[in-house]
């Protein structure tokens, strides 16, 4: 391989002699590839041995789903694409949960999937399954290796979708095609994939200048796409330039900083009021790097926030997003950074001197501040015997500038939507809309991975714990010192609050007993802590940060105190037509027969 450098560095990358598994490990380094999550495997074995010497870290998880969680958060901070990989059949059908949240999180991943021998498919064999059919729908592209000549072309081709078109690909190999010769080159990234899209046609781009030019009430929402294209300055400077209010799409609050003047918070499912306050009176709308999902914007608190009548500029890299879930007047293709750059450098020509106008930074600090006082008095109100937003409150006031947070799905986590503020981006990995619990823990881990320098906490519920703990040994294991907030209300909250709210307190399936999970973790060789009392959260947070260990704080909070149902969307009072279940009608609640 070093004669092969001192070639490409004269231009020539010559064909060299090597193994399929030389040939993939070889591309994964070229690639920039630092870890590899997964659980090892016969299938894969030989090419496993090559790690150690290419400088590639084998992560071993305690379940494959977890793997595919990791690399998920480790992309999201780093950059760079996760992979994982495991043995064929259960090996990598148990991460199908995980790559589908990443394919919906639009985080470029390759999962390396050895498959059946070629000589024994289609015969059932052990281990067998046809994971290419398993996974085509819940990632970008399938590519299959027909042939050990392939194998870099192959995986190179993985790279290449996976970051062109934001999301997992799987890479499937025959267990048996990691073996023999082959002559290949090893190419570097810049010879054979380019995912920049550039800013958009001109003339859209200077349409939506013109909008904004003359917008009454304009109204920015920065997404995930600006956060990956590090382009959030540039919206900064947007914003700045004309005085725009910005707010931050469904549970990417790490897109603006949220000590800026113009910033509003959050919008979505428990985002903030003042976010939504201030974009349901806009009449354009700048929306960078997000789709704008349906779920992200639907009704909060009894506020129908999203504008109706409003001129939405979209700029999103994938034409897909463009328009999907509210028409546009103008949607723009193109890289969330360099569009950005071209809008506002337009908009320094045709605005060179803005007025700057004081009414709206007053009107977002008037709904900022409101906002605030509300999630203070919320949170200081009695809980038994801890109120989770007292906790989150707490947790939040001692939590260093450059702390990753990860949240699960659940009732806590989602409300934790509105205490969350970040300065920094890639700070914010959330579950996101698949919504699968057991994906905070892993998350926090793979996030850890990508700055080993950072704090990194983990926001989950008891339910979503019990998904995840089993993966504290492999923190222990590998010296990541994570720490995860489980906070316990002895029940799948959520759920148990559409039990409220719709099944009149008939509560089947959403109580949860669990052992004392503070001594699980220690006697898996973890800092453990039990929190009763919410004062004592900020004074373990802080020791736990000092020791930079793997920790686990076990916070029991008040299982009554409930955030709105998630799913309201999708929920109705229950009907019963049959006379069996005639007691189970919403229409007898409160009679002798309920």
């Amino acid at each position: 391989m070093v004669k092969q450098q001192a070639e490409m560095k004269k231009g020539v990358v010559k064909k060299v002699k090597m193994t399929p598994s030389e040939a993939i490990v070889e591309t994964l380094v070229a690639e920039g590839v630092k870890e590899v999550y997964g659980i090892v495997g016969s299938a894969f074995m030989d090419m496993l041995d090559l790690f150690p010497t290419a400088g590639i870290r084998f992560l071993p998880v305690r379940h494959e789903q977890s793997a595919a969680h990791m690399a998920d958060a480790y992309t999201r901070v780093s950059g760079v694409a996760g992979v994982v990989i495991g043995q064929n059949g259960p090996g990598i059908t148990n991460m199908v949960t995980s790559v589908a949240a990443a394919n919906q999180a639009h985080t470029p991943m390759v999962v390396i999937s050895p498959s059946a021998g070629t000589p024994t498919i289609g015969w059932d064999g052990f281990q067998e399954a046809d994971q290419v059919s398993i996974f085509s729908a819940i990632t970008k592209e399938t590519v299959r290796v027909t042939h050990k000549s392939r194998v870099a072309d192959c995986l190179r081709t993985a790279f290449r979708i996976a970051y062109a078109e934001r999301g997992p690909v799987l890479y499937d190999i025959p267990r048996d095609l990691f073996y023999g010769e082959l002559e290949d080159q090893i190419l570097q990234p810049h010879q054979y994939r380019a995912d920049s899209r550039g800013s958009g046609d001109p003339a859209l781009t200077k349409q939506a200048v013109e909008l904004l030019k003359h917008a009454k009430n304009p109204v920015i929402i920065s997404g995930r796409g600006a956060v990956d294209a590090d382009g959030v300055d540039t919206v900064v400077k947007i914003a700045e330039h004309l005085t725009i209010p910005v707010a931050v799409s469904y549970m990417h609050n790490d897109a603006f900083p949220a000590d800026h003047p113009l910033a509003v918070g959050p919008i979505g499912y428990m985002g903030a009021k003042s976010a939504m306050n201030t974009l349901k009176n806009a009449d354009v709308v700048l929306a960078i790097g997000t789709r704008l999902s349906v779920f992200g914007t639907l009704p909060c608190y009894d506020i129908d926030y999203f504008p109706k009548a409003a001129k939405i500029i979209q700029v999103d890299i994938n034409p897909r997003n463009i328009a999907r879930t509210h028409p546009v007047e103008v949607g723009i293709i193109g890289d969330a950074k360099a569009t950005s750059d071209e809008i506002y450098r337009l908009l320094k020509e045709a605005v060179p001197s803005p007025d700057k106008k004081q009414y709206r930074l007053e009107a977002v600090s008037k709904e900022k501040t409101a906002w605030e006082k509300e999630l203070v008095d919320l949170a200081m109100e009695d809980g038994s015997p801890i109120n989770p937003r007292r906790a989150l409150l707490e947790l939040t006031k001692v939590l260093p500038d450059n702390t990753i947070i990860s949240t699960d799905i659940g009732n806590v986590s989602s409300t934790a939507n509105a205490y969350l503020r970040f300065n920094q981006t890639r700070r914010h990995i959330a579950a996101l809309t698949f919504g699968n619990t057991g994906f905070a823990y892993p998350a926090a881990l793979g996030a850890q991975l990508a700055e080993p320098d950072s704090p990194v906490v983990a926001i989950i519920g008891d339910g979503a714990w019990g998904m995840s703990l089993h993966e504290v040994s492999t923190a222990v294991e590998q010296d990541i010192p994570v720490i995860a907030c489980v906070f316990n209300n002895k029940s799948w909250a959520a759920e148990k609050k559409n039990q409220v709210d719709y099944y009149d307190n008939r509560f089947i399936g959403s109580n949860i007993q669990a052992p004392e999970f503070a001594e699980v973790a220690e006697s898996m060789g973890a800092l453990g802590y039990t929190i009763e009392k919410p004062e004592d959260i900020g004074p373990i947070v802080k020791e736990v940060l000092e020791k930079r260990k793997p920790a686990v704080l076990n916070i029991y909070v008040d299982g009554t105190q409930l955030a709105p149902p998630f799913r309201r969307d999708a929920l109705q009072l229950p009907t019963r037509l049959l006379d069996k279940y005639k007691h189970l009608d919403y229409e007898t609640w409160g009679s002798d027969n309920n």
